[in-house]
């Protein structure tokens, strides 16, 4: 799976005793780009390589995911409160002297902003692409798929058994340039087994829809705590055409921050970093760098 990184991994030991893998390129004003579920590091490869001169980025694989390790649940507890813990960590042992700017996407944005609204004093900007960082809106009914996975023994094993959810996503996540079939196996490579596919349905099962629910209350935390962050600048890059994340959660991030700089497209799915790269790489790169000619 290393062959289809362009760029060296690192490995840092957690406390709880996995490896988190993530990769650290370049030089300037950090940026760290999260991913979701059921992807990994792959997914920044080309944001990395057009931000890595002007500044140093930071890509971590979620343990469970890309080249991380993936232990069983009694060797690691996979739920929003840890992956924020092992972030936390992660940023302290880089020893980072400047605020950070956030670029998050699905998963990646309930995790960063998790981190982001405890931190408030460490974030510059903010890049938000088909994610969420609050409980799923009222107008939105939890797609059956996900409903599936998350509540049923046959979800967990078309998941952990048949790769269900990786290579789905992998089928529908683009629409205007659906993927072929090398770059859906690069998507799943690193989901290869029952044991490797355990956080592609740890990260379905831990989607809180009612208070108990394990990471119901940090959800609510987080979207309380939006507020904190609305003064910052903010590029929100949305395909229109997400079966998830949809015009329900956009309405919620532009409820939550009216003044951030929108960018749309009809034809886009949920990897839209896949879809629409070769418009949407150069406004993130832009809007990281406010002023450059």
């Amino acid at each position: 799976m290393k062959r289809l990184l362009p760029c060296t991994g690192h490995y840092l030991t957690l406390r709880h005793g996995a490896r988190c893998h993530y990769l650290d390129e370049g030089q300037g004003a950090p940026v760290v780009l999260l991913h979701g579920n059921p992807s990994w590091c792959f997914y920044y490869r080309h944001l990395v390589l057009a931000l890595r001169a002007e500044h140093r980025v930071i890509v971590p694989d979620h343990i469970g995911c890309g080249l991380s390790d993936k232990p069983g649940d009694h060797q690691y507890r996979y739920s929003l409160d840890q992956r924020l813990a092992d972030l936390e960590e992660l940023l302290d042992h880089l020893d980072l002297k400047q605020p950070i700017s956030l670029v998050l996407h699905d998963w990646g944005g309930m995790i960063g902003m998790a981190y982001a609204t405890r931190h408030p004093e460490r974030i510059d900007r903010l890049v938000l692409l088909n994610t969420a960082a609050f409980h799923l809106p009222a107008s939105k009914k939890l797609p059956t798929a996900l409903r599936l996975g998350r509540d049923s023994r046959i979800g967990s094993l078309l998941i952990r058994g048949f790769n269900a959810f990786s290579r789905g996503a992998a089928w529908i996540g683009c629409k205007r340039q659906p993927m072929p079939a090398a770059l859906r196996s690069a998507y799943c490579a690193p989901y290869n087994s029952w044991a490797n596919r355990i956080a592609t349905l740890r990260f379905v099962q831990d989607i809180p829809l009612k208070p108990g629910d394990a990471a119901y209350a940090e959800v609510s935390r987080v979207e309380q705590n939006l507020h904190l962050l609305a003064n910052r600048p903010i590029l929100i890059g949305w395909g229109e055409r997400d079966f998830v994340f949809d015009r329900h959660f956009l309405q919620q991030w532009q409820q939550h921050f009216p003044n951030a700089e929108l960018r749309r497209w009809p034809d886009a799915g949920h990897y839209i970093l896949e879809d629409v790269a070769d418009e949407l790489i150069p406004l993130i790169r832009d809007f990281l760098c406010p002023g450059k000619e």
